[in-house]
């Protein structure tokens, strides 16, 4: 594909963390973008991030009949499938309720994709090694998920394989690692451990810490997620269902952020709760695959990130 044509771009799950923030840059370069989102983990501050592009926003479910009809038409070259019920705890509570939005619907987005459109980037999760002994993990690496929507993410991967030897279908599916940044809201039982921090020491609450804090973890910056979409729509050959790892090839542990946090801000409130089920000791990407394929490399490395989120945080000073 041509970077330098202008193209007309479905995001699915667009008012989220990641879909807002992958939106914005693609409308910024000149792209014409729909998001569709039912809206049920959207941004708060949605709105004010997409003011001033011209995005065409659509509150209903990416297996709605009206996207379907859309998609059927042929009015989008790329499909960019963001929306997910993300969380691996959530998922072990409501196993039915994930795998019918993770599985199911995205199988019938994948269905009116067929023939439709010239390309399919999905959005994986490095959940889907499960607890890998390989580290750093290539992506050749064999899955063993531990939770359900580990197996979700994994399971859509192989269904992807299928429709691209099926439909000739251009898929890629896009492993993410630890997404983090500004625009990721904490407060919820559900935020992901910078977040929920971030969201703690700003409003002088508790913070929690899940088992020993041992584990450790490939955080990747979100402009990293969103540079490896944007290479992976532009990529000039054909993707026939490769799986790829979208992070920065290094790790961090848990304690290490909390002692870097204790640092920057005082003594703080840390309570001590038991290892969340479904969750793995460690991970580590190896992205060297990501970078021979579509010449990805991280923009932002984790510390970096981090002073970036806490300005988005207003907690610099």
């Amino acid at each position: 594909m041509n970077d330098n044509i202008m193209k007309k771009l479905l995001v699915t799950g667009g008012a989220g963390f990641i879909g807002s923030n992958l939106s914005v840059e693609l409308s910024s370069a000149g792209h014409q973008v729909v998001i569709v989102d039912d809206f049920s983990s959207a941004r708060p501050d949605f709105d004010n991030i997409i003011a001033g592009h011209e995005i065409e926003t659509v509150r209903t479910c990416f297996s709605s009949e009206y996207i379907l009809d859309r998609i059927r038409t042929g009015e989008f070259s790329t499909v960019f499938h963001v929306a997910a019920i993300p969380r691996v705890s959530y998922s072990v509570e409501r196993p039915a309720e994930t795998t019918e939005v993770n599985v199911s619907k995205t199988a019938a987005l994948l269905e009116a994709c067929r023939h439709n459109i010239e390309r399919f980037i999905f959005s994986s999760s490095s959940s889907v090694y499960g607890g890998a002994d390989l580290l750093p993990t290539p992506a050749t690496y064999t899955k063993a998920p531990k939770s359900p929507y580990a197996w979700q993410k994994s399971c859509v991967e192989d269904l992807i394989i299928i429709f691209c030897s099926l439909y000739d279908m251009d898929i890629v599916s896009l492993r993410y690692f630890n997404v983090f940044g500004p625009g990721q809201f904490g407060g919820s039982a559900y935020s992901t451990a910078i977040s929920a921090w971030c969201h703690a020491i700003k409003n002088d609450m508790q913070l929690r810490k899940d088992g020993t804090g041992e584990q450790s973890r490939d955080m990747c910056y979100v402009d990293n997620v969103v540079s490896a979409n944007v290479k992976a729509m532009n990529y000039p050959g054909t993707f026939v269902g490769e799986r790829l790892n979208v992070a920065c090839g290094d790790r961090v542990s848990n304690n290490e952020i909390l002692d870097f946090l204790i640092q920057r801000f005082g003594k703080l409130d840390i309570k001590n709760v038991p290892f969340r089920e479904g969750d793995v000791m460690h991970t580590c990407a190896d992205i060297s695959e990501t970078a021979e394929k579509i010449g990805y490399s991280p923009l932002v490395r984790f510390w970096d990130g981090i002073e970036k989120t806490l300005d988005w945080w207003d907690l610099n000073e």
